[in-house]
């Protein structure tokens, strides 16, 4: 490779976005050819923003031989020998540009995720499949080479232009000694030794095999903490799901458990398995077992998502509570010597603040539209808050200590009877259409957050389950109400659902 390279143009791409040191890594690499006898020209197009699109770090080198090449500003398509990504989707955007050929190019990329704004909108699970990714770079690329190169960083208190760098030294593909790479690092003259540490890591990390995929990373189940008495209440409600629960549906039981304890109390913990208990009962009866207890499986999901629904209690207690501000922190890669200033934007409508009022005096001022209307233009406005001054913190914390008053609160109230006409429909659906009671309850992943993106969902959860009598009497009824779940989890306006009821009106 390196005496084949000699007399060509080297052309390499780093796809990264702000804040992930594309730039270090791009003047690294022009000091280090420059340093070793080669000329380097490096350019960079900006993308539109913050995670919406990559700047595009573009670096031709050549021998020097006492003369000025003529070298290009921008990449093209099935022209670059090396592509870096920061990110593991900046690797399939790269290879969707044309960058990345499996004659020529070495496509080096960080296997960590940083979520796109396209993937966050997305009323459903909108995130984009890493291990197709990998699995197209295999092909695409005359050879890829990925490990995490922003969790190497962070563990040695670096970022990741370090790691990439590293990366980029393992691959071989460069024509300049382990030792340049590191000569470069020290004449940065700023956190060298962590960059170091990230450079050493990452350089053995590429060596290794690419896996299939990211790894999944499974939730972890707090370590139950508290009075004596409390948690004695609570391992005596974990030992009812072992009793009581069939195996196939345990684990999500105590999951479930666990996050309706911590929302609320152990007495709610009771009211979770209460219901969960009818349900499991049900399910033997119909014959559940030979489907693998599905309703049973799947209550014990949403049952517990319904129960622990976001209201503006919940929202202060999580921006309140200190494992918060340490993951803050950590996140931001704060000194001790550091100080945190954050500000949170808060938009509140009076339906909000309804739902914090007792059950009736909240709906006496629902039933009073112009008294509503008169208070929501007073507190429906957006508001920066800094939840680290004294003033709100203290009153987000008081506003997360209503929970001892929630059941008497009017959120609480319309919530629960939700909760029981959802699980009152799929009790009656399971008895003459088992497949399609499982997926009214799977429909409750439509409903989430607070505000107008709970009021949206709970719109979508309504339009799919309005062709309930059209669809409860036909054999595929569950597969068509699938169907409208997933439309409508396609898109934020709704179109694509509009136009599964079409179908299913149609039918």
């Amino acid at each position: 490779m390196q005496a084949s390279r000699q007399s060509q143009i080297i052309k390499l791409a780093i796809l990264a976005v702000g804040g992930q040191g594309g730039g270090v890594v791009s003047d690294w690499i022009v000091h280090l050819a420059e340093e070793n006898g080669w000329y380097a020209q490096a350019t960079s197009v900006p993308g539109v923003a913050q995670r919406t699109g990559a700047t595009i770090y573009y670096i031709e080198m050549v021998p020097d031989r006492g003369r000025t090449p003529v070298l290009a500003l921008m990449p093209s398509p099935g022209d670059v020998d090396i592509v870096l990504a920061a990110e593991l989707m900046e690797a399939g955007r790269a290879m969707m540009r044309g960058l990345v050929t499996p004659e020529r190019t070495t496509l080096i990329a960080s296997s960590h995720r940083a979520y796109a704004v396209s993937e966050k909108v997305v009323p459903g699970d909108g995130i984009s499949d890493g291990g197709q990714v990998i699995e197209t770079a295999r092909k695409t690329s005359r050879r890829f080479i990925a490990a995490d190169l922003e969790r190497i960083a962070v563990r040695n208190g670096s970022v990741i232009s370090a790691s990439l760098f590293g990366a980029l030294a393992a691959s071989g593909v460069l024509p300049f000694s382990r030792d340049s790479f590191e000569a470069t690092i020290r004449s940065g003259g700023k956190g060298i030794e962590a960059s170091l540490r990230a450079f050493h890591e990452a350089f053995d990390a590429a060596l290794a095999p690419v896996p299939a995929a990211p790894p999944e990373k499974k939730p972890k189940l707090s370590i139950t903490k508290g009075p004596d008495q409390l948690t004695a209440r609570y391992q005596d409600l974990v030992m009812r799901v072992k009793d009581e629960m069939p195996p196939e549906a345990q684990e999500m039981a105590r999951a479930g458990l666990a996050k309706v304890v911590e929302f609320q109390d152990i007495a709610y913990g009771e009211e979770y398995l209460s219901r969960l208990v009818r349900i499991s009962a049900l399910d033997h009866d119909l014959g559940g077992d030979g489907k693998g207890r599905a309703l049973t499986r799947e209550a014990a999901k949403y049952i517990a998502n319904a129960m622990t629904y976001d209201d503006v209690i919940r929202v202060a207690r999580i921006k309140t509570q200190s494992r918060r501000f340490a993951r803050v922190r950590k996140e931001m890669r704060l000194h001790d010597d550091q100080l945190l200033k954050l500000t949170e934007f808060m938009h509140p409508r009076m339906e909000e603040v309804c739902g914090m009022l007792p059950a009736r005096l909240g709906r006496y001022i629902e039933s009073r539209p112009r008294l509503f209307k008169a208070m929501d233009r007073l507190v429906n406005r957006g508001r920066h808050v800094r939840t680290d001054s004294i003033f709100w913190f203290t009153i987000l914390y008081i506003f997360g200590g209503f929970s001892r008053f929630r059941r008497k609160l009017l959120r609480h109230e319309v919530e629960q009877a939700h909760l029981a006409h959802w699980l009152g429909e799929a009790e009656r659906l399971a008895r003459v259409n088992y497949d399609l009671a499982v997926e009214v309850l799977r429909c409750r992943r439509l409903i989430k957050g607070y505000s107008d993106t709970h009021a949206r969902g709970l719109s979508r959860y309504d339009r799919v389950l309005s062709a309930l009598p059209i669809l409860e009497a036909r054999d595929d009824g569950a597969e068509w109400l699938r169907r409208l779940r997933e439309a409508a989890l396609k898109d934020e306006n709704g179109n694509a659902l509009e136009g599964a009821l079409k179908t299913v009106e149609s039918l």
